[in-house]
């Protein structure tokens, strides 16, 4: 029987984790009952300790860790709500992603649709950081008013930079200002996930070794795991708010589009659906959720506390 757990955490290649985080971003893992939760729960269990009922296959196994990482949190062991999950990511983020994208954009729509994506995505990034160290509700509360702050005061600045470029004609001035979300998400994201784990920073998250056990709690561990992080959510809305401008702007040429021009939401929102169910699995698979670093580059006190010269951190997602 192979090794079910080990293989999943560790996939060293990129396709490997995309294949991997595929099966966790399955929306289908949302509708999952709290029975069939507990019953996969318990067959891992069962596998750990070496007492599997006779005629479990692999497949059944992987289904089960499938299922369990898309739902459980693997540092506190609980639940994660439903739209903060990594499966529910596309399916809950998909209209923010259409808001965002809708042409001709006033100040007042900038602001609700930024404050919306920023909010998801503040609720996301803290439901799926590193968990080793608790967080107090005011550092969540402080973190999510930088973030959205942030986000909003970005997108608007550069909303209204553009509405003043007397030099571009209307039709251009229209085609930029679709690809003002990128740059704004893109850079209100950095902040995000460094204002919504910022906690990490000063506390330091758990490092483990070859057994799994906790070495210590190492400040540049969390630096690099909030780092990669951050680079994953640049990455992310790339191709969500580039491609879609330049399809749209191509289908609203066409002669059908034109005389029907009822058609241009659904399109719209189906090119925005797809780009986003693609992005995630790619930008989240950049670097493995559960994280190896040398360590030569920690902190002296976690090289005296192990033999390992590698040690392990769960990055967040």
């Amino acid at each position: 029987m192979i090794n079910v757990i080990m293989c999943i955490h560790f996939c060293g290649s990129f396709f490997g984790r995309l294949r991997h985080f595929v099966d966790i971003i399955d929306p289908s893992t949302l509708f999952v009952s709290e029975k069939r939760l507990k019953e996969c729960i318990k067959l891992l269990d069962d596998y750990k300790h070496g007492s599997l009922p006779p005629g479990v296959s692999d497949a059944q196994l992987w289904e089960a860790q499938k299922i369990k990482q898309a739902i459980i949190h693997p540092d506190t062991g609980e639940k994660i709500f439903m739209p903060f999950r990594m499966s529910g990511y596309v399916p809950f983020g998909t209209p923010i992603v259409i808001g965002l994208l809708l042409p001709n954009q006033t100040v007042v729509s900038t602001i609700i649709w930024q404050w919306l994506n920023q909010s998801h995505n503040a609720c996301v990034n803290y439901a799926n950081r590193n968990a080793t160290k608790p967080t107090p509700t005011s550092k969540f509360i402080q973190g999510y008013a930088g973030a959205v702050t942030s986000a909003v005061s970005i997108a608007v600045g550069l909303n209204v930079l553009i509405q003043k470029a007397n030099k571009l004609n209307p039709a251009t001035r229209m085609i930029i200002q679709r690809f003002v979300p990128f740059p704004a998400v893109a850079s209100a994201n950095i902040c995000n996930v460094g204002l919504m784990r910022h906690n990490e920073l000063s506390e330091g998250i758990d490092v483990l070794d070859n057994n799994g056990n906790v070495v210590g709690s190492s400040k540049i561990a969390a630096r690099h795991a909030i780092m990669e992080t951050a680079f994953t959510r640049v990455v992310l809305p790339m191709p969500i708010f580039v491609l879609p401008p330049i399809i749209m702007s191509y289908l609203e040429r066409l002669r059908f589009l034109q005389s029907n021009r009822r058609l241009l939401l659904p399109i719209h929102s189906v090119v925005c659906l797809v780009t986003f169910g693609l992005s995630l699995p790619v930008a989240i698979s950049l670097f493995p959720q559960m994280s190896q670093i040398e360590v030569s580059c920690l902190e002296p006190e976690i090289a005296m506390a192990t033999d390992c010269k590698v040690v392990t951190y769960n990055k967040g997602l």
